[in-house]
């Protein structure tokens, strides 16, 4: 059973000659916890950000792109918005209201979800997060690493099937950033959501990860588990051996 599916994806920026992901083709299934590392350059953001219509850069796109089985550009914004979650680098380019519970509950008013509904869930997150004790501070009082445990519960709380992240601990102190990561492997556990995460912190992701995606120059080299996609790199003899 496939949640989204990539195949043979080629992505031109406009006015560019060389295409900056070639003929990638990648399958994510229910449950898993994907990595995606490579080189600084190589189109990892370019890849994700595929993966949601309206965070798709301008350019020229061949091959398919479907979520369950349904072409994504088929498939409305609002509909995308619950089922496909996005974590960006930075934790202040999603916060778009004043009040930490505000914050919590926009996303699901802006799908129209009763109001019974959005106590219900957003209790409930606030309790998964353990933000209670900051549930009604204003958003710009909180540091860097609760600003992007904010973004993800707001994300968390529409349900979403995929969850994708860019870089997301990118700007955060390393005590935030261990958190925040231990944060998205109790969401992959215990609630089943399917991760697929660029991230410089190896060595804390890894070890949660059924697969290990190698992007490098624009094509995939590797799409394994971590200890098979180490062992193509050693026989490739890759200069990013991890």
């Amino acid at each position: 059973m496939e949640l989204a599916s990539i195949q043979n994806l080629t992505f031109t920026y406009p006015e560019q000659e060389t295409a900056v992901l070639s003929d990638v083709s990648l399958t994510l299934r229910p449950g898993d916890f994907a990595v995606l590392a490579g080189p600084s350059g190589c189109g990892k953001s370019t890849l994700l950000r595929q993966l949601k219509t309206v965070l798709a850069p301008h350019g020229q796109r061949t091959g398919t792109i479907t979520l369950e089985g349904r072409p994504l550009d088929d498939i409305p914004a609002q509909e995308q918005a619950a089922k496909i979650g996005f974590v960006l680098q930075s934790p202040d380019s999603q916060i778009v209201t004043d009040k930490v519970w505000h914050e919590l509950a926009f996303g699901l008013e802006s799908l129209g979800v009763s109001n019974t509904e959005i106590r219900s869930r957003v209790a409930e997150m606030a309790s998964f997060f353990g933000i209670q004790t900051w549930f009604h501070l204003e958003t710009n009082q909180l540091s860097g690493g609760q600003k992007q445990l904010l973004n993800l519960a707001s994300i968390m709380v529409l349900q979403p099937q995929l969850l994708i992240l860019d870089e997301p601990t990118s700007q955060l102190d390393p005590i935030a950033a261990t958190d925040f990561l231990q944060t998205i492997g109790r969401i992959n556990r215990e609630l089943g959501t399917t991760v697929l995460i660029c991230e410089h912190r190896l060595e804390d992701v890894i070890p949660m990860a059924n697969r290990l995606l190698i992007l490098d120059k624009g094509k995939l080299i590797a799409d394994e588990t971590p200890m098979e996609t180490f062992d193509i790199l050693r026989n490739l003899d890759h200069p990013m051996l991890l």
